[in-house]
């Protein structure tokens, strides 16, 4: 759901914002809209805010400038199953079908960018650096289906908090500190757990000395290693 416009721009803006990516981003969207001259749409979501909902059209490609958004499906006994955290950088709502399969809302409040996917689809069909780019794009989101799949299927619940955080170390970690956008229940949503077993595995990780709290959010990785083998 489109909300409030801020502004229009070039695609190739610079991505600021309260949270920010650990490590410089490759900005394939910026690439690919930049390359055939399109034209970006900037929007500002309050905390908690749907972007768009599941089934609905999906007409835009979504990039986060700052903030965070999770995109999620509604069970039918009420449960989330949250699919994906995207980040400062992270493209969304790029679906193969004509409808979106999750919703998407935002998580604290976010800016966002988008352009027109029929404009997308236009450019890929007539350039074949842009058609590569969005196949980048694709693949690289079917990688992370693939291992959220197997992580849900096959992992234990130590093992998925594990993986949790050594991937939110490498995407959000500055000066050896994580600051998490999102709540516990979120991540219990997103790994398959309840929020008490969530809380319960950081508490066991910070008492082996593997991580530490610096505020409600705010965690310090202090034995990558440590970490990576409980991921193995």
């Amino acid at each position: 759901m489109l909300t409030q416009t801020l502004k229009t721009q070039a695609i190739n803006t610079q991505i600021g914002g309260k949270i920010a990516p650990a490590h410089p981003v490759s900005d394939q969207f910026g690439a690919v809209t930049g390359h055939v001259g399109l034209v970006a749409t900037e929007f500002s979501y309050r905390k908690d805010e749907e972007i768009y909902g599941e089934d609905e059209p999906a007409e835009y490609v979504y990039q986060v400038v700052s903030g965070a958004v999770r995109s999620y499906k509604l069970l039918s006994d009420g449960r989330r199953q949250i699919g994906a955290f995207h980040l400062p950088g992270d493209v969304f709502g790029l679906e193969s079908g004509a409808t979106h399969r999750l919703a998407a809302e935002a998580i604290i409040d976010t800016n966002v960018r988008l352009v027109k996917r029929a404009s997308l689809e236009k450019a890929a069909g007539t350039d074949v650096q842009v058609a590569r780019k969005l196949w980048a794009m694709t693949a690289s989101e079917l990688r992370h289906a693939e291992d959220h799949m197997l992580l849900l299927g096959r992992k234990t619940a130590m093992e998925r908090v594990a993986t949790f955080l050594l991937e939110m170390d490498r995407r959000l970690a500055v000066a050896g500190m994580m600051a998490l956008p999102m709540c516990r229940r979120d991540i219990g949503d997103y790994l398959g757990l309840t929020l008490e077993t969530v809380s319960r595995a950081l508490s066991q990780l910070h008492t082996q000395g593997i991580l530490g709290f610096s505020g409600a959010r705010q965690i310090v990785l202090r034995n990558r290693q440590r970490l990576h083998n409980l991921d193995a």
